[in-house]
């Protein structure tokens, strides 16, 4: 197995972007996952769609200047209900669709082939059966649109998502198939949930955020952290898992993250999977 590593540009948010570039090149990082968060990344949505060949331009010249890949493009309107793929109201879903496209279109651009976006949420004026089977037709429209224009779509599954649980993901997996994950062990060690329970993910993901996590803490420190990543490595080269796994620290004012030294933890993390890969007598990239 080969270890594809790449690093957020959204876990240094007080670095100038060029600098958050800079310093990933300098870890010896080859990937970037890209965040496009509404109020919250260097390159907000709003910034990008005023002008998608001028951006998309700016990103692939700043990443060939540095050796550096974009490897994931994430996607997150704003709120969990912002734009949410399931939303009730139809036009709300039809700005949702619009924005996806206009992102899709960067991707493209920036020559990147992994797209991520949130699932959508439980909506509580209507069953939990009817936000999941509107969440499953919009990501596959998605999905499809990806397709035509060879860029891999993932959804990630997340603590107030409509797929919270791996029960609940698989029922939405198998709802929507050819369906790929974006996987973080995370948002399940958090809720008390057991690395074997999540492991089955590991066959449906095309991308993987990494960090340190336990129970009710959704990032710590290394010496604090309840997830098996030799076993993660292990479930990786059991399902022939070919993507990157990006290094997602993130420095945020919510349940504690902002409490942890990124880019401490980045290095330790790195080296941790770097020297596991080593050990299995495999090649880290």
């Amino acid at each position: 197995m080969t270890l594809r590593l790449a690093c957020s540009d959204f876990a240094f948010p007080l670095l100038e972007h060029s600098r958050v570039l800079d310093l990933i090149a300098a870890l010896e990082i080859p990937g970037v996952d890209i965040g496009i968060f509404g109020g919250r990344s260097h390159l907000g949505p709003e910034r990008i769609v005023s002008d998608i060949p001028k951006a998309a331009t700016e990103l692939r010249l700043k990443m060939q200047e540095r050796g550096l890949q974009v490897a994931d493009i994430f996607l997150i309107p704003g709120g969990f209900d912002t734009l949410a793929p399931n939303h009730p109201d139809a036009a709300e879903r039809g700005r949702s669709r619009d924005l996806f496209q206009r992102i899709l279109e960067f991707t493209v651009r920036c020559n990147a082939t992994h797209m991520t976006c949130l699932p959508g949420i439980p909506w509580k004026q209507e069953t939990l059966d009817s936000s999941l089977k509107r969440s499953s037709e919009e990501l596959a429209w998605r999905m499809e649109q990806a397709k035509q224009v060879g860029v891999v779509f993932a959804v990630e599954p997340h603590l107030g998502s409509i797929a919270p649980s791996p029960e609940t993901v698989i029922q939405l997996l198998e709802m929507t198939p050819g369906l790929s994950l974006t996987l973080d062990y995370t948002h399940f060690t958090y809720q008390g949930i057991k690395d074997n329970a999540v492991e089955p993910l590991v066959a449906f993901a095309s991308h993987f955020h990494a960090r340190c996590g336990a129970k009710s803490r959704p990032q710590v420190a290394f010496e604090k952290n309840e997830i098996d990543y030799a076993r993660v490595i292990d479930a990786m080269k059991e399902y022939n898992y070919s993507g990157y796994v990006e290094l997602e620290y993130v420095w945020i004012d919510w349940e504690h993250c902002n409490e942890v030294d990124n880019l401490s933890e980045t290095i330790r993390l790195r080296d941790f999977l770097l020297q596991r890969i080593k050990q299995k007598g495999d090649n880290g990239v």
